[in-house]
């Protein structure tokens, strides 16, 4: 095996999905989390996503068990970074918050960890620039729900040691994952390049009243056959997500839509995780029968 003691830096949707995966697979990990509230979080998170692993892989108790057991969770960093060989930062999307979080790792972690990102919108050498150790850096994006949309792409910088994503590729078959490798650095990858400029499309129409967001979804899904549309998808992404890309963006389209999603966090409107974004759960009006009919 490739890597066996890792530590998830974050324990937010994606965070604690990979923490959970790894996990599963085999793996002992541990996620860090920068308040124990934090952590009480992804508690909660991982409990759900135990449900749906063992629904997904028809797994036994016993397996959800072994996995529990592989898993544990700290607020002390010296402490999670004591006997890694691999970290995955699954901090939120803030310079500040990465760039803080290199430094302490810089100062703790032994020179032989490799260390990766799950930023999906900041480039690889970006970042590096505040990683002590540039050429065991990559950066390493998953989609949501990644035991079913399971790719793991893999973008390395002019820095990376260009053995280190071969040893990406095996941690990610390890892991149960479809590996991608990207051959130059490009903001969001491959999914999220084609998915942003989606979603922006109908954000777009939101917050220029052209149309009601369950409409907008509505249109896709006849038009195409997809199982759900754009505000579908924003839901099971999460608005804090959302929020993070589009407040960071410099046009006035994307300002407006951050103020609207903020308004929706706000109200607890979060998405799939909160019971209520564009939609109710667990059971939203566009998985109803009659939603494309009328």
């Amino acid at each position: 095996m490739t890597y066996t003691n890792v530590v998830i830096a974050g324990g937010g949707t994606l965070g604690s999905q990979i923490a959970y995966m790894s996990a599963y697979s085999g793996k002992n990990v541990t996620i860090w989390g920068r308040a124990e509230h934090s952590l009480e979080s992804a508690k909660a998170r991982v409990a759900r996503w135990e449900k749906a692993v063992q629904a997904y892989f028809k797994s036994s108790d016993a397996q959800i068990a072994d996995a529990r057991k592989n898993l544990t969770y700290t607020t002390n960093l010296q402490e999670a970074l004591k006997d890694a060989d691999l970290v995955i930062e699954a901090l939120p999307e803030s310079i500040d918050v990465k760039k803080d979080f290199y430094e302490k790792f810089g100062q703790i972690a032994d020179k032989k960890v490799v260390i990766a990102s799950n930023s999906s919108t900041m480039l690889t050498s970006d970042l590096a620039k505040f990683v002590d150790r540039p050429e065991q850096f990559l950066n390493y994006h998953f989609a949501n729900n990644i035991w079913q949309g399971n790719t793991a792409e893999i973008m390395p910088s002019a820095k990376t040691d260009p053995q280190l994503p071969a040893t990406f590729v095996e941690f990610s078959h390890e892991i149960k994952m479809v590996p991608i490798l990207i051959n130059k650095e490009q903001p969001g990858y491959v999914l999220n390049s084609m998915l942003v400029p989606f979603l922006d499309s109908a954000t777009d129409l939101w917050v220029n009243d052209i149309a009601q967001p369950q409409d907008i979804d509505k249109t896709w899904m006849i038009a195409t056959g997809a199982p759900m549309g754009p505000f579908a998808i924003m839901d099971v992404v999460g608005m804090n997500t959302v929020y993070q890309i589009n407040a960071a963006k410099k046009n006035p389209e994307a300002q407006k839509v951050a103020q609207k999603i903020k308004a929706m966090i706000d109200n607890n409107q979060i998405g799939v995780e909160s019971g209520a974004g564009f939609y109710t759960y667990p059971n939203p009006e566009y998985k109803q029968a009659d939603f494309l009919k009328g």
